[in-house]
């Protein structure tokens, strides 16, 4: 098994601000080692290694730690892409035998529309250029750009992580769903199962999660959906192996296609 999204930082060092101090659970340094003790013996192989931090020096970081862990197969950092020196910066990245990938913070970002912004093109064709994936860290209102970006680039491999952070706790599927299956239809975007925990209430349970992880089935299919753990942000709701025995019973189907969401996806498209 491959878990497709986790964070390491450590508090007050390489530009690390986030986790704020009122996510106390959260808010200590994190490393790859504790991560494989708690997922290697889950039967997890192997781990793709997500920016936390808007920083050029965490994601020099997170190469450097993943240099020194065979568990961590591939990096996404991040890049300034308005950057004039961005297409720059994403061929000297490339050239690091783990990454991956990049992830802008859409969700931060004070504008909607940032990611149609004539000022990235340059640094998207880089990313097209060097095999880079587009993680894209979003919300339900932010899928119909996501959706023009996407047919604007369509050789740009992107992964909608945490499945655009539906919202669970009301249980309301539209619009997330109407939009998250117009995505799904264009054959250059990736779903990534992970996140779903915090999203949820405290007191709500499966069957909360259930009609938005069958939507992402029936929609991307096994094969451009793959599961990540989101830790340690997942120890805010729960913890790394109830997720992993609770993903695989929400996604249900046979051998096949749990091999393919739990592990041949993200190998595919990380190219691990």
């Amino acid at each position: 098994m491959i878990d497709a999204h986790q964070h390491v930082w450590r508090i007050g060092e390489n530009d690390c601000r986030w986790p704020p101090p009122d996510l106390a659970a959260i808010r200590r340094n994190f490393l790859v080692d504790e991560l494989e003790s708690l997922a290697a013996p889950l039967g997890v192989q192997g781990s793709v290694l997500v920016q936390s931090q808007e920083s050029d020096r965490d994601t020099d970081w997170l190469l450097e730690q993943a240099e020194g862990a065979d568990f961590v197969k591939a990096v996404v950092g991040w890049v300034d892409l308005k950057s004039d020196a961005a297409a720059a910066r994403i061929a000297a990245l490339a050239e690091h035998r783990k990454m991956r990938g990049l992830r802008p913070m859409l969700q931060n970002l004070p504008s909607d529309t940032w990611i149609l912004d004539a000022e990235i093109e340059p640094a998207v064709e880089a990313m097209i250029a060097h095999r880079l994936v587009f993680d894209a860290l979003v919300f339900t209102r932010h899928l119909c750009h996501l959706r023009i970006f996407a047919r604007r680039y369509p050789q740009l491999a992107i992964v909608i992580d945490h499945a655009a952070k539906p919202p669970i706790r009301s249980g309301q599927l539209e619009p997330w769903r109407t939009e998250i299956s117009a995505l799904a239809a264009l054959p250059n975007v990736w779903c990534k199962l992970s996140g779903l925990l915090t999203e949820a209430a405290s007191d709500q349970d499966m069957h909360a999660l259930g009609p938005f992880v069958d939507h992402l089935i029936r929609v991307f299919g096994p094969y451009r959906l793959m599961w990540g753990s989101d830790w340690p942000v997942l120890n805010l709701a729960g913890d790394y192996g109830q997720w992993l025995r609770l993903a695989r019973r929400l996604c249900g189907g046979g051998p096949a296609a749990l091999r393919a969401v739990f592990d041949g996806t993200a190998r595919v498209v990380y190219r691990l």
